[in-house]
């Protein structure tokens, strides 16, 4: 568009109500660009409203009378923006379409190419207004974005100009940069400060680098090579050049200077442009936003490219103003009253917005709170099945304990309650749990959580598993998620990846201290795997030392338990108080048909003295036990006679074996059955005693339903679940609230298990073992059959001819056929856990492995991914697995021998490109990797998907042995490096398997300096984690880089501080080579995070070397000790003050203090 050069000399006095048109300009620079492109300049205003401190410029573009405004100096953001619209519409009344125009950071991405002096205008995007307003959160870097309030689009008739003058430029491109320059050649004075820079100082920085806090240039500071700079090719002739970008402009108070967080909203909201005014002004100025880009909103922040953009911005408002009709802008209503309309309609919207959004939020926190735990035991539902079966006033004895009432009533207390099996230890915990919530029902201050340990659920308990349930849980309780649980998700969400322990320790220490008291309990921990129980309680101890918070734990009295929980706790021995076993052997006398009503022929007052009989007799003999309370009393349903009733009573054990006679006499009860019960009774215990895990009753009903060559499910023989508890005789329960159907308690399912002689299910009449006694080969054999049972149980379920349809092409029709099948599921994750502990091998298994379209079907169940971050994963699962995969996979030695025999193809890769090497060497089955090596045409250098071979699969799973074979080949590549970059021994030192990283050591081939992707050395890994073996293993070779920055600027000795690593930060400043300052994530040094996240051993450490700068500041200028103190570090202040070098005055980015008073 030709430029009309401003009139010079020309000044007309104009009335106030003769402008139309409002420009709001934050920045001096701003308002002199602003001023550069008026067509025409008019005598100042001849009256300002009270109040009104504005400095306005008027004039005219086009037929327009335009009146310009300035932030007042030295005043920026939201609030200051918000008063200059209001004053000049109180000022100027007639105003009807307002802008603001002037300069902002740009977002660029992969979408838009945004460079300096590009032009962004404020446009709708997915239901926002084009205009995003949030803040930065707690501690501003590292915290998500949050929109803060409703904002007002821009009016129509300026979208619609808009769009006009947008098809106007891509049709005929744009003058911009030539009226820039043509404005120049009459403002000589400007020339220097507004022309366009140099095209090589346009600096791109990747968003790792971090500017540096001294003086000179990005170019000297931060090079110009393409680790540190995004290189880009110049734009071609037929590019618009600046370009114009329509989308998102972010506002908030604080100046944008953080590129990782800006390249997150770039991404996730689509964020164009990050300023600091917008917010403040549309829903009191209706406006256009216009930014041109003077800089990329990261720390390399300079004013060369601010004059030029000023000038961009400028150019397209007039060649806006020229596109509107003077009369369509007198057909629009004032602003004045339009802001009153939007003020209305902004109070009433929000009202709407906020329930919305309130739903919004639940439905968030429901999503961060499944990916916290993505397969969750449902701890609440057993809680309610336990309580239900309490019988009234039992436990009450430990609740009015000393013990307890001073554990309830002091901080910081550890109560260890050991019982021998079946005292009623997991009642009493639930007994407790009720007890607490009861006492703090009203009370949200009050932070409560449970976990029940069980033996058949080890696979899931494990340790990150245990510590993310409590965690869910105390998060729970609060009136909204905390932001320590959001930070955690947030920080996992960019590199879709879970967090470690440590960080879900690190939250739930945070999270316990938003609550005044918190309560622990732990039930049976003696049914968690030892390793995993060692790590659980060391965390536990480590939370309460750093909190206040309580842990009650129950336990068999085993030597190793006891002595973890030794001194630091008061313990209480759990038995069954006389009275409580009393009450509930009154409660179940009621079974006893002999004693029951309709028994005429008994006196009351016999069966009244048989009772006291039999209640003595019990209580005397039980020693503590409730559960051999009830099956003695259970033994007693069948007698029919006083004698018979009597001799039973006097035949009871009494000490160590009455327990194994009480089941014995069970199971003769349940032999004694007729054949149909007893045929049922005998199936549903073996399969419950060898099921993988604990069954839902739909899944029992279908096992129970299939015989061997069955080609669908017979809905009639699925049993029903009262007759199934029923034949049972005691032995099995069902849990109503959670629906599982399980064995009554651990003891049975360990007598069952060293009894599986004695039950028969292959043939009901077929003599049995004495249930009294035990023959560990026979015990053997029948436990191995019962497996073979199972796993043809499973088998025939995968190979029923529904499934012949393959793998599923959609994750709806995934879920659908697991709704349908019950049993799917179970079978496809466990039949070859059943297979490999089954005595012989069975035809029915090959012939499954030999279905490709069902074994197909059931890997996707087996290999599907349980993704974090994406409930439906049915298509992660590798396509064309076959049955030599799936048999590798599973470590089933006679089917891979078998299949081998005819197998064409023993490299043969799925869609994943795995072969079936791959998975046995990631299984960790050394016998099927040594056949699979007998077959000289196997290929183990073979790549998957990711570029990884047999060898990095044994590495990342830490399976020596495995490694060993693969090394002996001498076909290996110790430091080939996957599609990440990385090389094995990075997986060896961050998984922490001391012996492979020993192994790989040992070859003196591997490169221990060895780089990723992103610039991450092995010892990176190792320290991140806080293998402490593992980083002295990499000292000792004096090949390790110890002081080696990654892509992010951060260091070995960084991670360390940053997790909390004490012993690992010990032996990494001992080498004298680490530089204590480095500067990594927002200018931030080790010092800062370890008192960030309240690291007081490590921060001691840090000082004692006396070379860590204590009052360094940030990007944000905030100091170590502003963020302990933001976090109530209260120990970690005191350090830091003490030093002497901390200004507990000094202000951050946000002018917020640091001292925490």
């Amino acid at each position: 568009m030709a430029s009309a050069a401003v009139a010079a000399g020309t000044q007309n006095q104009l009335a106030n109500e003769d402008y139309t048109v409002g420009w709001i300009c934050a920045l001096a620079t701003e308002y002199v660009a602003a001023q550069v492109f008026l067509d025409q300049e008019h005598m100042p205003p001849t009256f300002t409203a009270a109040h009104d401190n504005n400095d306005y410029t008027l004039g005219s573009i086009g037929e327009h009378n335009v009146v310009i405004a300035i932030l007042p100096g030295g005043e920026y953001g939201i609030a200051s923006a918000a008063t200059v619209g209001r004053d000049m519409l109180h000022t100027f009344p007639n105003v009807r379409i307002g802008l603001m125009v002037g300069i902002g950071g740009g977002a660029p991405t992969l979408k838009h190419d945004i460079r300096l002096g590009d032009i962004v205008v404020s446009e709708p995007r997915d239901g926002l207004a084009g205009v995003f307003q949030y803040d930065y959160g707690k501690n501003i870097q590292d915290q998500p974005f949050h929109k803060t309030g409703f904002l007002a689009p821009p009016p129509p008739i300026l979208l619609t100009a808009t769009s006009g003058l947008r098809a106007k430029y891509e049709r005929y491109g744009h003058s911009i940069h030539q009226d820039v320059m043509t404005r120049l050649v009459a403002e000589k004075r400007l020339k220097k400060k507004y022309s366009r820079p140099a095209a090589d100082t346009d600096c791109l920085y990747r968003s790792h680098v971090i500017h540096p806090q001294r003086e000179g240039s990005c170019l000297d500071n931060c090079g110009r090579d393409a680790q540190s700079m995004s290189i880009r090719t110049a734009r071609d002739e037929d590019e618009d050049d600046p370009a114009i970008h329509y989308g998102l402009i972010a506002s908030a108070n604080q100046l944008m200077k953080d590129a990782k967080l800006r390249d997150q909203y770039a991404t996730e909201k689509g964020v164009l442009c990050f300023e600091m005014e917008a917010a403040g002004l549309v829903n009191h100025f209706p406006c256009l936003i216009i930014r041109g880009i003077c800089d990329y909103a990261d720390s390399h922040k300079n004013k060369e490219w601010q004059g030029y953009a000023a000038m961009t911005a400028a150019a397209y408002a007039r060649d806006l103003l020229y596109k509107i009709s003077p009369k369509r802008v007198e057909g629009e209503k004032k602003l004045i009253e339009l802001v009153e309309n939007i003020s209305e309609a902004i109070r009433t919207t929000s009202e709407v917005i906020t329930r919305i959004e309130s739903t919004v939020a639940k439905d968030e926190d429901d999503k961060i709170l499944n990916w916290l735990t993505p397969t969750p035991i449902d701890y609440g539902s057993q809680y309610s099945d336990l309580l239900k079966v309490r019988q009234p006033e039992t436990g009450q004895w430990f609740l009015d304990s000393t013990q307890y009432q001073t554990w309830l009533a002091t901080q910081k207390q550890t109560l260890f309650c050991p019982g021998i099996p079946g005292a009623g230890k997991t009642i009493l915990a639930s007994i407790v749990i009720g007890d607490l919530f009861h006492r703090f029902e009203s009370v949200r201050d009050v932070g409560i959580a449970y976990i029940y340990c069980n033996f058949q659920s080890q696979e899931k308990q494990k340790i990150d598993h245990l510590l993310a349930s409590l965690l869910r849980q105390l998060a729970q309780r609060r009136p909204s998620l905390p932001q320590e649980v959001k930070f955690l998700y947030d920080n996992h969400k960019i590199k879709q990846t879970k967090p470690s322990v440590d960080e879900i320790s690190i939250a739930l220490q945070s999270v316990v201290r938003l609550y005044s008291r918190v309560f622990i309990i732990i039930d049976a921990l003696d049914e968690c795997e030892t390793e995993c129980r060692s790590t659980f309680l060391s965390h536990m101890f480590s939370l309460q030392a750093g909190t206040t918070a309580n842990i009650l734990a129950t336990s068999r009295p085993i030597q190793t338990i006891e002595k973890d929980f030794g001194s630091r706790s008061e313990m209480v021995k759990i038995s069954a108080r006389d009275e409580d076993v009393e009450r509930c052997l009154d409660n179940d006398m009621k079974t006893l048909p002999l004693l029951g009503k309709d028994n005429k022929g008994l006196s009351e007052k016999s069966k009244q003295s048989l009772r006291t009989r039999i209640r003595t007799t019990i209580v005397e003999g039980v020693n503590g036990m409730f559960l051999l309370a009830r099956l003695q009393l259970a033994s007693l349903v069948d007698k029919t006679t006083v004698y018979e009733l009597t001799t039973a009573l006097e035949s009871l054990s009494k000490g160590q074996n009455a327990l194994c006679q009480a089941y014995g006499l069970t199971m003769t009860r349940i032999r004694d059955q007729r054949p149909g019960f007893r045929y049922l009774a005998e199936r549903v215990l073996t399969l419950l005693t060898c099921a993988k895990r604990l069954l839902r009753t739909s899944e029992l009903q279908d096992a129970l339903a299939v015989t061997e060559g069955d080609a669908s499910l017979d809905e009639s023989k699925r049993g029903h679940t009262n007759i199934i508890v029923a034949v049972c005789a005691g032995l099995v329960t069902v849990d109503a609230d959670s629906d599982i159907i399980r064995l009554v308690h651990e003891t049975t399912r360990e007598y069952l298990a060293s009894h599986m002689n004695c039950i028969a299910p292959q043939d009901a009449l077929t003599t049995i073992a004495n249930p009294m006694e035990t023959d560990d080969e026979e015990n053997t054999i029948a436990m191995a059959k019962a497996h073979r049972t199972f796993a043809i149980i499973c088998v025939t379920y995968l190979s029923f001819g529904v499934f012949e349809s393959g793998f599923c092409k959609t994750d709806d029709e995934f879920e659908e056929r697991q709704q349908l099948h019950q049993l799917y599921a179970y079978a496809a994750h466990s039949w070859g856990y059943h297979a490999r502990e089954a005595s012989t091998y069975c035809p029915s298994l090959q012939c499954f492995l030999l279905d490709s379209p069902k074994v197909e079907a059931s890997s996707q169940v087996l290999l599907a991914t349980e993704s974090l971050w994406s409930p439906k994963q049915s298509q992660s699962a590798p396509k064309r697995v076959t049955g030599l995969h799936l048999a590798a996979y599973l470590g089933l030695e006679d089917a891979v021998r078998i299949l081998l025999k005819d197998w064409q193809n023993v490299d043969q890769k799925d869609s994943h490109n795995k072969t079936p090497l791959m998975y046995a060497a990631e299984s960790g089955y050394e016998s099927i990797v040594r056949l699979l090596l007998a077959m000289n045409k196997v290929d183990i250098s073979a790549k998957d998907h990711d570029d990884r071979t047999p060898f990095f699969f044994a590495v990342m799973n830490g399976h020596k042995s495995i490694i060993e074979l693969l090394l002996a080949t001498g076909k290996v590549h110790v430091n080939a490096k996957d599609g990440r970059g990385r090389p094995p021994l990075s997986y060896a030192a961050e998984r922490g398997y001391e012996a492979v990283v020993k192994l790989l050591l040992a070859t003196e081939k591997v490169h221990v300096d060895e780089k990723d992707a992103y610039e991450a050395t092995s010892l990176v890994y190792a320290a991140n984690r806080g293998h402490e073996a593992i980083v002295k293993l990499l000292l000792a070779t004096e090949k390790a880089y110890v002081d080696e920055q990654d892509a992010y600027g951060a260091t070995p000795l960084f991670y360390a501080a940053k997790e909390g690593h004490k012993a690992t930060v010990k032996l990494l400043l001992a080498t004298k080579q680490v530089d204590v300052n480095v500067k990594a994530f927002a200018g931030r040094t080790p010092l800062y995070y370890a008192a960030n996240n309240g690291h007081e051993g490590v921060v001691k450490l840090l000082l004692a070397t006396e070379k860590v700068h204590v009052d360094v500041k940030d990007i944000y200028r905030a100091t170590p000790l502003y963020y302990a103190a933001n976090n109530g570090h209260e120990g970690i202040v005191k350090l830091l003050l003490a030093t002497g070098k901390a200004d507990a005055n000094a202000k951050n980015g946000s002018s917020q203090t640091d001292n925490p008073d």
